[in-house]
């Protein structure tokens, strides 16, 4: 049976490409809103951090009725470390929405979901958005895409998808460039005609793949996923079942069943094949599981999820201002949030260690842990982590292999050999470049570890003008050694608080991260220093009262505004013998023993 009143799309773009916004103009031209009803901007974007950076971090589902159709729409994550996410939710659709910037064109996370879409056999829909871009290159964004679908060994159907121009802004499509639209009409017809309608044998007994894993505290674990035979309903008993047999089958009761309409989930009493409908009272419940009819446990193969490439030990705060901000302070407290976050991301590894305050978390990507770390401190919650790590493995031979990143860099033709330079120390190995306009286009192979603490440098060696991302690309043998970091510390001396006179004296010693009045504490990191050797300064220094006064020495003391480092940069800074101490209100860097006399003992003893 085809359910021609129904149809199922992901919405696959790079970070800020539009994909959130154009959404937003879908749903009001498909009548989700009221004429006159208020709504917010990127409203698909609903977690604060996604607001804040403008990405998409988590699938969301949304659907529009156009014409008595009920369109289902997944909004992807376009950043490559949340690709966990992409995989499963590509299973939920028939379809998808390739966005592509009319000025910057295909980028490498589009073509990270791409290809996990072709490989999949989706039909495709390219749809070249801000056409309203004075840098708008429409002649070029065509050919850019076939050739991204031939790279990909996208096959003939695929190669011959439509192609639409949008305005996300303004709400328009048109099936030429040459040809202004007036609304969206053309690209939700295309949809319709060009997707296939959901397709699966209504009569047949239950099948429904679990994609994704939301979590409630009133009702535990919800399985989402896509209905691929018969129908289900409130209060039915069912069979869960694993494709890789790793656990027994066991029967379970749909307890709540919902279904969404426009931006909502509405309580839904039944649903039937190709629906995509949340469902909870089922306590076990996780993602690649398959809920079936009692009398027919059949499970559905399911995506490997790819494996993690960046590990940090998340440890419980033990540092001299523990517990002053946070909630949660105890290691009993970090260790059941740790597990509870597994319950919904797939692509995260938790393990315990020999210590029991400390965890070994491992990831997609720096992004995808210092997210994880941002909604903690949010949380109320105060822990200590390390150095990022990228995790190796072994090749067949025994041999060190790691993890290697595809960095596509864009930048003004200026900057490009202070560029080049860098990325050569860090044993990234030029694959293409390509000049567009005024601007260069570089293409690299990188080892992931060579990317950690580059950010901040690229912005700054790129005056801010360069855009860079990146990719996991594979596994291969190990680069050699990277020089992480050419900087020292200026470390506290004493606990105590930040003086004017201390800070003046400590400024000419390197760059400062606090400001007067800052509590700090010994060993606690305040600044860096451009020699490599660690400095302790001592910040809470204040001058000594005498009795004479010279002209002009009381002046007041001029300090160099402090630079403040975001959660990213910490993180980048971190040298190995450091921790970030992060609470609710601050973000502290720390050496890990903080007694300046035993540090010192530490090096002599290194040194013998």
């Amino acid at each position: 049976m085809k359910r021609n009143d129904l149809r199922n799309i992901a919405i696959i773009a790079h970070v800020d490409h539009g994909k959130t916004t154009l959404v937003d103009e879908m749903l009001k031209q498909g009548g989700v809103f009221r004429e006159n009803q208020e709504v917010a901007d990127r409203v698909m974007d609903s977690n604060d951090i996604e607001r804040e950076r403008g990405i998409t971090i988590l699938a969301k589902n949304t659907s529009v009725m156009y014409n008595g159709t009920k369109i289902n729409i997944i909004d992807t994550p376009g950043h490559a470390d949340f690709g966990g996410e992409v995989e499963r939710v590509l299973e939920m659709v028939d379809g998808a929405l390739l966005l592509v910037d009319a000025a910057e064109g295909p980028m490498p996370q589009t073509r990270f979901v791409l290809s996990k879409a072709l490989e999949m056999g989706l039909k495709i829909i390219v749809v070249v958005n801000k056409i309203d871009r004075p840098d708008a290159r429409l002649d070029e964004i065509g050919d850019e895409v076939l050739e991204l679908l031939l790279d990909l060994d996208a096959n003939d159907e695929q190669l011959e998808s439509p192609l639409l121009f949008c305005s996300g802004r303004s709400g328009t499509a048109s099936l030429s460039q040459y040809e202004a639209g007036t609304d969206l009409k053309p690209l939700f017809d295309t949809i319709i005609n060009y997707i296939d309608a959901p397709e699966g044998d209504e009569n047949g007994p239950l099948q429904m793949l679990i994609s994704s894993i939301d979590y409630n505290e009133y009702v535990g674990r919800i399985g989402i996923g896509r209905i691929v035979r018969g129908n289900i309903s409130v209060n039915q008993n069912v069979t869960v079942c694993d494709y890789t047999e790793s656990k027994p089958n066991y029967n379970s009761k749909i307890v709540s069943l919902l279904q969404i309409e426009g931006l909502n989930r509405v309580p839904a009493e039944t649903a039937q094949v190709g629906d995509i409908v949340w469902v909870s009272g089922i306590d076990k419940i996780t993602i690649g599981d398959t809920i079936c009819a009692t009398d027919a446990p059949e499970p559905l193969p399911f995506v490997k999820i790819s494996e993690p490439t960046v590990e940090m030990t998340f440890s419980v705060n033990d540092s001299p201002f523990a517990g002053k901000e946070g909630k949660f302070v105890t290691s009993r407290q970090l260790r059941e949030r740790l597990f509870r976050e597994l319950l919904k991301d797939v692509a995260l590894r938790v393990e315990e260690t020999e210590n029991t305050d400390s965890f070994r978390v491992a990831g997609r990507g720096e992004m995808h842990l210092s997210i994880l770390i941002e909604n903690l401190r949010r949380e109320g919650y105060e822990l200590g982590v390390s150095t990022p790590r990228v995790l190796y493995k072994k090749g067949e031979n025994g041999e060190k292999l790691e993890p290697i990143e595809e960095l596509i860099i864009d930048v003004p033709t200026d900057y490009q050999g202070a560029v080049m330079e860098k990325i050569g120390k860090r044993k990234g190995e030029l694959i293409n470049m390509h000049p567009q306009g005024s601007r260069m286009r570089l293409e690299y192979h990188i080892p992931s570890r060579g990317l950690f603490g580059y950010k901040s440098e690229f912005l700054t060696d790129t005056k801010g003008e360069g855009i860079m991302s990146h990719v996991f690309f594979d596994y291969e043998l190990y680069k050699g050694d990277i020089e992480r970091r050419d900087t020292g510390s200026l470390v506290s001396f004493e606990t105590g608080e930040a003086v004017t006179y201390g800070l003046f004296n400590a400024q000419e010693r390197g760059a400062l991260f606090i400001g007067a009045g800052t509590p700090v504490y010994e060993g606690m990191v305040v600044g860096a220093s451009p020699k490599v050797e660690d400095l302790v300064v001592n910040v809470c220094k204040k001058k000594h009262l005498t009795n004479t006064r010279a002209s002009g020495s009381d002046d007041a003391l001029r300090l160099v505004p402090p630079t403040t480092l975001s959660l990213e940069d910490s993180l980048e800074f971190l040298a190995d013998d450091e921790l970030l101490e992060v609470t609710p209100k601050s973000l502290r860097i720390r050496k890990r023993v903080l007694s300046n006399t035993q540090r010192a003992k530490i090096r002599g003893n290194a040194k013998k």
